[in-house]
Formats: structure tokens, sequence, C-alpha cells
């Protein structure tokens, strides 16, 4: 079951901004962030139909979950970001 959100807040971006990796109109580009709760929030490119059957047998997905894409500049440039613990 998916957690209650209304009490949460973005507290920073993980990585560079859109327009630093090339974005040129920063309207639709891949993005992460930390979430006040310790969680990550990540805008990408919905893919639950076409990845849900390719996942591995221990894999699952909620029917709330969803499976996004992000390129892999973006989580490249994230991960000095990413908190070790």
């Amino acid at each position: 079951m998916p957690r209650e959100i209304s009490a949460l807040s973005v507290v920073r971006r993980i990585g560079d901004p859109p327009k630093l990796r090339g974005s040129q109109t920063v309207e639709t580009c891949p993005d992460l962030f930390e979430l006040s709760d310790g969680r990550f929030a990540v805008i990408g490119t919905e893919a639950t139909a076409d990845l849900d059957p390719l996942l591995p047998p221990d894999a699952a997905r909620a029917d709330y979950e969803r499976i996004v894409v992000i390129d892999r500049e973006t989580l490249i440039r994230a991960k000095r970001d990413i908190p070790d613990a």
C-alpha cells in the first residue's frame, strides 16, 4: 500500500539540474529528488507495460507502483549526491 505523501517535501535535487545535462527546454527531463522522509522521487519515462514482463522472477511490482526509465547520464551525475547510508 502506498505511503501517505501529503506531509512530504522535496529536500534537494540529486545530481545536476537538467539544464547542466544539456536540456534546451527543461520541460520534460528526467530528474531525481531526495524527499523529507529519506525516500527518493524519480521523474522519468513511464515504461511499466514494456518492462513489467521482462522483470526477473524474483522481482515484483505492486499495482500502485510504476516502472520509470531515466537515462544513464542522469543517474551517473546523481551518484555523487546519493548518500551511502
